[in-house]
């Protein structure tokens, strides 16, 4: 094995639905076990809206590789500098935020992807190779064919540039950011509106047509999130750290106090 295989990447190319678990609060590194033992497919490392930072993501990212839970992170925007350090550092993919067109789907992936796809500049000795040197070209190729380079669609813009977003090579995702794209509608939190779940469909069609996977982000109803699924959407974002200790939490003090 040259290069750790990216559990979620490998499930999505067979057909599967993958799940993950966001991770705002949580910062140890124990987080990758805990959401593995959950039975989640992937971590979503904000560092986009919480106070991680880049280096506890990829501490985080570094930990999760041997277990076999694929560690993704979401960077604070579509021109971060950090996604070439948290690449080296143990992320199996990078979630770009608020991408609206193929211009800028493209360049996300040149910032992460090596060439012949990307121009992302290469560093041998990292965590996703255990440390040790391979041959640049075969590991460039290794490297590509395990990272996930996945797209937010947050605007009506993005939606209605999802067919050309789709058709960028390189793109693998078009995760669909569910609250600010209810927010620009003009429809703030209404995710079950008919504009929202237009705009749905539209993103699920665009992927097949071009053999990418879509996604959704901002949802945590179970049947809703269910239903979407049964819809086409292959990776989902189901809940994060926050809400799951909040719910067990919640719910061990009402049986104890009832």
């Amino acid at each position: 094995m040259m290069v750790r295989p990216n559990v979620a990447r490998r499930r999505l190319e067979a057909g599967q639905t993958v799940l993950g678990m966001g991770v705002q609060q949580v910062t140890g590194a124990a987080v990758a076990g805990l959401a593995l033992r959950c039975g989640f497919d992937f971590l979503f490392i904000d560092i986009e809206h919480s106070p991680v930072d880049a280096a506890a993501a990829a501490n985080i990212a570094a930990a999760a590789l041997p277990l076999g839970i694929a560690p993704l992170v979401r960077v604070p925007g579509k021109n971060s500098p950090d996604i070439s350090r948290l690449l080296d550092g143990g992320a199996q993919g990078i979630v770009v935020p608020h991408v609206d067109d193929a211009v800028e789907a493209a360049a996300a992936v040149r910032a992460c992807k090596y060439p012949p796809l990307g121009m992302r500049s290469f560093f041998g000795l990292q965590p996703h190779f255990d440390y040790a040197r391979h041959p640049a070209p075969e590991a460039m190729a290794a490297a590509n064919d395990e990272l996930l380079c996945i797209v937010m669609l947050e605007s009506p813009l993005a939606i209605a540039n999802a067919d050309s977003i789709a058709a960028v090579p390189g793109v693998d995702v078009l995760l669909i950011g569910s609250n600010d794209l209810s927010l620009e509608l003009g429809i703030p939190g209404q995710l079950q509106d008919p504009a929202v779940e237009s705009a749905f469909a539209a993103v699920i069609a665009a992927c097949k047509a071009h053999g990418k996977h879509a996604g959704l982000a901002g949802i945590v109803d179970p049947a809703l999130l269910r239903r979407h699924i049964e819809a086409g959407m292959r990776f989902v974002l189901t809940s994060n750290d926050i809400d799951l200790l909040l719910a067990a939490g919640e719910a061990q003090v009402a049986l104890l106090t009832a």
